[in-house]
């Protein structure tokens, strides 16, 4: 005898819970259909290009955009909290160089929790101090822990300089260009929040057993990590690389998908057209590409997207042109998912407060196809 549902009041949701409304929201819009973002009702593609990531903070956090004067007084904190305790510092040079850095990433911002006065507080102004403290120093992680692992000291961030501007410089020890700087700023403003994707939806399950800030972030960083989330991005540069040539694209690809292997950063779980954050991405990348007089990963890009699309009739989505976008940037492919959550993590942040406005256990049901009402046996009657 098999169960044939959980109960009479449950019915199995899709696998994958593939366009389950889990609740309400005003963070973030996705039209699949027509392949538009919106955050707090703004079109991502007019923030990519006219904001700067430190206002769409602002928009997700707040629900508006900023005024210079607004913008000063929300952008002071994020600056002042940068830094990192000297206790994290010392605890990064004790670990193996060879750890991935989102696995560092995940117990560094779990360790921040140690060193956080307001790690036990969930009241709404402690989660703003926590949000503002981990938005700045996720950046700070980053950076310092790929110094670090190349036996070199961390650089302390500069005060002068944006969000985007400070992670590379506190990566390369020296300030950044305005086109780098442009280039990082779009990225993380299109990667900053996107609805109920696997991290953000792992953070909310965990606040909604009121657990802290810091628990759900780590959450969602172990998420990130998987390779069908953020770890796509490494994935497709690391493609691009075995390719070499744009020559050679297309049999590369006719091979791989000859051998069924996975072709990473092509479609969606929510969009049946083009990722509304490719189009600019694709863009940025080119314009790197002639920037360094280095086109060759860009037209490798291209003639991979031509190749799939022509084969399997599917769109690129947010991870395929980010990857030649960053490692143009000089930033190593093994950082590329821990400055995803760079980005990500005011978005992370803006639905665990969401969550905790309209709070309920969230505790679903598995679609159980088991046996039921088996006899238990004696261990020496067991066969």
């Amino acid at each position: 005898m098999t169960a044939e549902n959980n109960s009479n009041d449950v019915r199995p949701a899709p696998s994958g819970l593939e366009g389950v409304i889990f609740g309400p929201s005003s963070i973030t819009f996705l039209d699949g259909h027509r392949g538009c973002m919106f955050y707090r009702g703004y079109n991502i593609l007019d923030l990519a290009e006219k904001a700067t990531y430190e206002e769409v903070v602002h928009l997700l956090w707040e629900g508006s955009l900023p005024g210079r004067e607004k913008l000063a007084a929300f952008t002071k904190p994020l600056v002042a909290q940068r830094a990192l305790p000297p206790e994290v510092i010392r605890f990064l040079k004790e670990l193996p160089k060879k750890s991935h850095p989102m696995e560092v990433l995940r117990t560094a911002v779990s360790l921040l929790s140690h060193f956080d006065p307001d790690a036990a507080d969930s009241s709404p102004e402690a989660l703003r101090r926590k949000a503002e403290r981990l938005t700045a120093k996720t950046s700070t992680l980053v950076a310092a822990w790929d110094r670090i692992r190349n036996g070199k000291e961390p650089i302390a961030p500069d005060p002068s300089l944006s969000h985007a501007a400070n992670f590379l410089y506190m990566l390369k020890g020296e300030k950044p260009s305005v086109i780098d700087v442009q280039a990082l700023d779009a990225y993380m403003t299109l990667l900053a929040d996107h609805d109920l994707n696997a991290s953000t939806f792992a953070a909310c399950v965990v606040t909604s057993t009121l657990s802290d800030l810091h628990s759900a972030v780590t959450a969602a960083v172990g998420a990130l990590k998987g390779p069908l989330h953020g770890g796509a991005n490494e994935k497709a540069m690391e493609m691009f690389l075995e390719i070499g040539d744009p020559s050679k694209a297309e049999a590369y690809i006719e091979k791989a998908l000859a051998e069924k292997k996975k072709i990473m950063g092509f479609g969606h779980r929510v969009y049946k057209v083009e990722d509304p954050r490719s189009v600019p991405l694709k863009a940025i990348a080119r314009r790197l590409g002639e920037d360094r007089k280095e086109l060759r990963w860009f037209e490798i890009a291209v003639k991979v997207e031509a190749a799939v699309y022509k084969r399997k009739t599917v769109k690129t989505n947010v991870d395929f042109y980010s990857a030649p976008l960053l490692y143009l940037l000089g930033i190593p492919i093994d950082l590329f998912t821990p400055l995803f959550a760079v980005a990500r993590v005011a978005g992370w942040c803006a639905h665990v407060v969401e969550q905790l406005e309209h709070n309920r256990l969230i505790r679903p049901r598995t679609d159980y196809m088991g046996p039921t009402d088996r006899t238990f046996a004696p261990i020496d009657q067991r066969g």
